[in-house]
Parts: C-alpha cells; structure tokens; sequence
C-alpha cells in the first residue's frame, strides 16, 4: 500500500528511515547496486522527498504501527 513519507530519522546504524503516514517505518538506504536512493544522502533531496508515497509492506501485512500515525518529530 502507498504511503506518504512524513519524517525521518537515522535508526541506531546510521542508516536513515522514513516515517510513513499510516505510522510505520521503511528503512530508505542508498547503498549501489543494490539499492540505489541517491536522494537519501543529502538533507535538501531528502526534505524534497517529503510527501512522496513508498510502498509499505507492513500496511500490506496488518503489521501494527511503529509509532501514532499523528507523530512527527524532524530529524532530516
């Protein structure tokens, strides 16, 4: 299911992840050639992603929410 990228923030590996509308997390690395999200590397294109809808597994999977769906903290 889409949902909008809310916030992010860097999880204990300093990797970043997405806070998505519906009150999950996606973890959004950049790591060629694998997984290749340039945009995640630099504050300004990660701030111009905000809004953009990732498909989120765990809404396809009822997975309960990793935080209230109201919640938005910056860490961008």
């Amino acid at each position: 299911m889409l949902q909008a990228i809310i916030d992010y923030h860097l999880d204990d590996e300093n990797h970043w992840v997405a806070r998505l509308q519906c009150g999950h997390f996606q973890h959004v690395r950049h790591q060629p050639p694998f997984i290749n999200r340039p945009w995640v590397v630099n504050k300004a294109t990660r701030h111009a992603m905000l809004g953009q809808q990732l498909n989120c597994i765990k809404c396809d999977h009822g997975a309960a929410r990793d935080f209230p769906a109201t919640e938005s903290t910056s860490s961008s």
